[in-house]
């Protein structure tokens, strides 16, 4: 059973704003103000892609001025869904140049060029959003079948919804997905997942691939959005896409509402917070699977100041600034996870600050269904925790949304990584989601 928590607000201006209960006019309020405090900024390419973080000289180590697809996703989705259509199907179209331009890392693997155990000759999900083009200096995790699931979802969400209007090649380049992810036999492919880990079998990997593959079923069988785009037979396609997401459900079956099952090498994990986005925005499990993960983070993963990715997480571990080369803190995990594990302390983990915003989203789509006032009430919890991190004065910048608290001489405070752009995106979609659930309410 979950305890309730002190809330903890970083920002006293903020504090001000911060209510049990809110009218809509409150919420309008609270925005203006973030508005004006330069919270929501998202500094874009050209190309309409976005760095994963704001960054200063200090700062540029991190490595976040370059483009990650899942986050990028995010971030498109939050333009969308707040009105700006035009930003999220410029950063797609983009995403799709950049795959099509390295499309031979998919085509390498389905005609097994190249062995799928290669994780750097898999395609590329870090890249320089500048130049549109890999990174060569330093070797990194790519097996992140998620990252590929998101850009399928939302990139056939836009073109079902006739926002984009792909061409023959990039139809072409939709359907190496599919057989792409046949080749690596996603549904038991142990890849490096949301964190950019050590490779497992995990849940939330699976169930992002499966959401993207429904949603390109759904392209091709709809005839007034789909089928248009095809010549000919697509049966052969349909069916492996049907196969894929049937293979996909029955390995999720097993193994949720955990992340992992492996008991070897001690890869097994309960509890992971990147479940959370199964439950939204790819709403692609089942409510009890749904009911259970949020349980599950409730009583193991949610601290004061965020909630923890997973229990053991090594990531910005305490004091991270005396112990851990700065050159060690967002390098490739899978390559020095025993020079972070040292530093590990119980209990101690990291609290991330991109999961309050989902939580506080998905109470709000629960009260929508069944206006029920509990859920209501926890959606607001969710917001103003999600509220309460944002940075305040004794920070080197105020009004930002960190990616994560973590303990420094016995206090959690931001880590360099701030502010994450993932996490302004999620935090402005609770806003329009707190905006919906009040008005209803009226």
């Amino acid at each position: 059973m979950e305890t309730k928590q002190e809330l903890i607000i970083q920002n006293e201006i903020i504090r001000k704003f911060v209510k049990e209960e809110y009218t809509l006019q409150d919420i309008y309020n609270l925005k203006r103000l973030l508005i004006t405090e330069n919270t929501f900024v998202f500094p874009r390419l050209p190309n309409f892609l976005f760095p994963a973080a704001i960054i200063d000289k200090s700062t540029k180590y991190t490595g976040y001025q370059h483009v990650w697809v899942r986050d990028n996703i995010f971030i498109a989705l939050s333009h969308y869904i707040n009105g700006d259509k035009n930003t999220a199907i410029n950063n797609v179209v983009s995403i799709m140049r950049y795959f099509s331009k390295y499309k031979y890392r998919f085509e390498d693997i389905i005609n097994r060029k190249i062995n799928k155990t290669k994780i750097n000759k898999r395609p590329n999900i870090r890249f320089n959003g500048v130049k549109l083009s890999e990174i060569k200096k330093k070797k990194w995790s790519q097996a992140q079948n998620d990252a590929l699931g998101y850009f399928l979802w939302f990139y056939c969400k836009l073109v079902n919804e006739g926002s984009i209007i792909p061409t023959l090649d990039d139809i072409e380049m939709l359907f190496l997905f599919p057989s792409y992810f046949k080749t690596i036999e996603f549904w038991k492919d142990e890849d490096n997942g949301h964190w950019e880990e050590e490779p497992k079998i995990e849940s939330s990997s699976i169930g992002t691939v499966v959401a993207g593959l429904r949603l390109l079923l759904f392209l091709i069988q709809n005839v007034n959005n789909g089928q248009k785009y095809f010549d000919g037979d697509i049966n052969e396609k349909e069916g492996l896409i049907v196969e894929l997401i049937e293979k996909g459900l029955t390995a999720l079956n097993q193994i949720l509402p955990f992340e992992c099952i492996t008991v070897e090498n001690n890869k097994r994990r309960d509890y992971d917070s990147a479940l959370l986005f199964l439950i939204y925005p790819l709403n692609v499990i089942t409510e009890k699977n749904s009911d259970l993960i949020i349980e599950n983070i409730e009583n193991h993963l949610k601290g004061k100041y965020g909630i923890k990715r997973f229990l053991g997480d090594t990531f910005w571990p305490p004091d991270s600034k005396k112990n851990v080369d700065f050159k060690l803190r967002t390098s490739d995990y899978s390559q020095n996870k025993d020079i972070r594990d040292k530093f590990f302390q119980k209990d101690k983990e990291a609290q991330w600050c991109l999961f309050d915003p989902i939580m506080s989203i998905i109470f709000g789509n629960k009260f929508l269904i069944n206006k029920q006032i509990n859920d209501l009430n926890k959606q607001i919890h969710y917001f103003n925790r999600s509220l309460g991190q944002i940075t305040g004065n004794d920070f080197r910048v105020s009004f930002k949304c960190p990616e994560l608290y973590y303990l420094e001489d016995g206090k959690y405070v931001p880590n360099d990584a701030t502010p994450l752009l993932w996490t302004q995106a999620n935090l402005l979609i609770a806003f329009k989601k707190m905006e919906e659930c009040l008005e209803s309410a009226l």
